[in-house]
C-alpha cells in the first residue's frame, strides 16, 4: 500500500485531483494512472441513507465522482440500502439508530435528487450507474458467507482498523452488527467489480481500512486487481468540521436547507480557506483560483463571493445562485429587508401580545438554543430591524412591523431573517 507520490500523474484524472488536492492515500497511485490512461475506469463511492439528504460533508465525495466523469471515466453511486441497516462505525463514539426499512427507503429517495445536478446518467461507457446494495447484500446466507467471505478476515486484523480501536481504547460498546460492516463493505467491492468491472473505490480518509479490506478481498477471491483512494480528513482553518454550524447541518437540498442560507455558509468561509475551497469545490481553473486566494484585505470578500456562486450553482442552479447573491447584496450593501432572506411565520395575536426576541431567534436559525440567543444579546450581536437589542428579555410586537410589514431579526453582520405574519 503507498501515499501519494510528488511527481504529477499522467493521467488526466488523477492529476485533476492531486493539482486540486484531492488525493491523501492510494493504494498503487502508479498502476491506477497506467490504466486510466488506457481507457475509462469505472470507480464508486459508497453513501449510507441514514438522512434524507447529503450535506457539505458529502460534496468532496461528489465532485471526485464528478471530475471522474468530466475526465473520461465512469462512476457508480453506491446506495446503502443495505449496509444502513448496520451501521458504519467508522468515526463513530456509539452505534448508530437503526432504521426500518421504510426509512431507508424514503432517505435513499431524498438523497437520490442530489446527484442528477452532479452527474450524467445514462447507459454509456461513461454514463453514471446508481446501484443499491441490497440488493445483493439482503439475498446473502449466512453460513455461505462465513465460509466464502468471512474466511478472508482475520480477527487480528479487523482490530487493529482505526475505527474498531477507537471505540475499543474508549471503553465504548462496539456491537457484532457493527463489526461486521467491514466484511460487507468490501463485499461490496467484490460485487461491483463482478457487476460493472468496477476497479476502483473511493472515499474519505476514515475509510481506509475499509477500502483496503475490499482490494484484498477482491485478489483472494477473484484475483481481482482492485485500487482504493482517499481523500484527506477536511476541517476548516479553525478546526471546525466541515458541513456543521451553530445552527445545524449545512444540507445539499433546498427543502432542508434554503438556497440563500447555503450560499451563506460559503460566502463566510474563512480567509486562510479561500483558495483550499475553491480548488475542492468550483471547477474554476487553478490559475484564476490562484489569483483569487493571493487577494488581500477587503477583496478577499470578491473571492469568497465567487466560492458561493459556484459552489451554489452546481447544488442549486445557476439562477438560485444568482438570486441568493442578489439577496445578499441587497441585505448587506442596501440595507433592505430582502424578501428573499429565510423567514419564519408567526400568529398575528401572539406578535400583538408580544413574542420574546429570544424564541424568534432560535426559531429563525440564529441561535442554536436560548442560552446561545442570550449570550447572543448580551454581546451586542443581536438585532431587531437593524438596531441592537439591549435587553434580553426584549420582545417583538406588531410595533415592530416595518414598511414591508415584517420584522427582520439579524445575529452579527452577515446572519439575518425575517418573521412575518400568518
Amino acid at each position: 500500500m503507498t501515499t501519494t507520490s510528488s511527481s504529477a500523474p499522467a493521467s488526466e484524472f488523477l492529476r485533476t485531483l492531486q493539482e486540486r488536492g484531492f488525493i491523501h492515500q492510494c493504494t498503487d497511485l502508479a498502476t491506477l494512472d497506467e490504466r486510466a490512461q488506457k481507457g475509462p475506469i469505472v470507480a464508486y463511492i459508497g453513501f449510507d441513507c441514514t438522512a434524507d439528504s447529503l450535506h457539505v460533508g458529502s460534496l468532496l465525495p461528489i465532485m471526485m465522482l464528478r471530475w471522474l466523469q468530466k475526465t473520461g471515466h465512469k462512476p457508480i453511486v453506491l446506495m446503502g440500502g443495505g449496509t444502513t441497516k448496520i451501521g458504519d462505525p467508522s468515526g463513530k463514539d456509539e452505534a448508530r439508530q437503526l432504521l426500518t426499512d421504510e426509512v431507508i427507503a424514503g432517505n435513499m429517495a431524498g438523497i437520490k435528487r442530489i446527484f442528477g445536478r452532479y452527474l450524467t446518467f445514462g447507459d454509456g461507457p461513461t454514463d453514471a450507474v446508481m446501484a443499491n446494495n441490497a440488493d445483493w447484500l439482503d439475498e446473502l446466507k449466512y453460513i455461505p458467507l462465513l465460509r466464502d467471505i468471512g474466511r478472508h478476515f482475520t480477527i487480528n486484523r479487523m482490530l487493529s482498523f482505526e475505527s474498531v480501536k477507537l471505540r475499543l481504547d474508549r471503553e465504548q460498546p462496539l456491537t457484532f452488527l457493527e463489526f461486521n460492516y467491514m466484511i460487507l463493505q468490501a463485499y461490496d467491492f467484490v460485487e461491483l467489480k463482478r457487476r460493472y468491472g468496477c476497479s476502483l473505490q473511493m472515499g474519505g480518509s476514515d475509510q481506509w481500512g475499509n477500502i483496503v479490506n475490499g482490494v484484498e478481498l477482491g485478489r483472494r477471491t477473484d484475483g481481482a486487481e482492485l485500487f482504493g483512494l482517499t481523500t484527506p480528513l477536511l476541517t476548516t482553518s479553525s478546526g471546525a468540521k466541515m458541513g456543521k454550524t451553530a445552527a445545524g447541518a449545512v444540507w445539499l437540498t433546498a427543502d432542508k436547507l434554503s438556497s440563500y442560507d447555503f450560499w451563506q455558509y460559503w460566502r463566510n468561509t474563512e480567509d486562510a480557506d479561500v483558495g483550499r475551497f475553491l480548488r475542492l469545490y468550483t471547477e474554476l481553473p487553478l490559475d484564476e483560483v490562484a489569483r483569487l486566494e493571493s487577494l488581500q484585505g477587503a477583496e478577499i470578500n470578491e473571492a469568497k463571493k465567487i466560492l458561493a456562486n459556484e459552489v451554489t450553482k452546481l447544488a442549486h442552479g445557476e439562477e438560485a445562485a444568482l438570486e441568493a447573491a442578489e439577496t445578499a447584496r441587497r441585505a448587506f450593501e442596501e440595507g433592505a429587508a430582502a424578501e428573499g432572506l429565510p423567514s419564519i411565520e408567526v400568529a398575528r395575536a401572539e406578535l400583538e401580545a408580544g413574542m420574546p426576541v429570544v424564541d424568534l431567534l432560535v426559531s429563525a436559525g440564529l441561535a442554536a438554543s436560548k442560552g446561545e440567543a442570550r449570550r447572543l444579546i448580551k454581546g451586542g450581536g443581536a438585532k431587531l430591524n437593524d438596531g441592537p437589542i439591549a435587553d434580553e428579555a426584549a420582545k417583538a410586537t406588531t410595533a415592530d412591523l416595518n414598511a414591508d410589514g415584517v420584522v427582520k431579526l439579524s445575529a452579527g453582520k452577515k446572519r439575518h431573517a425575517l418573521v412575518k405574519v400568518g
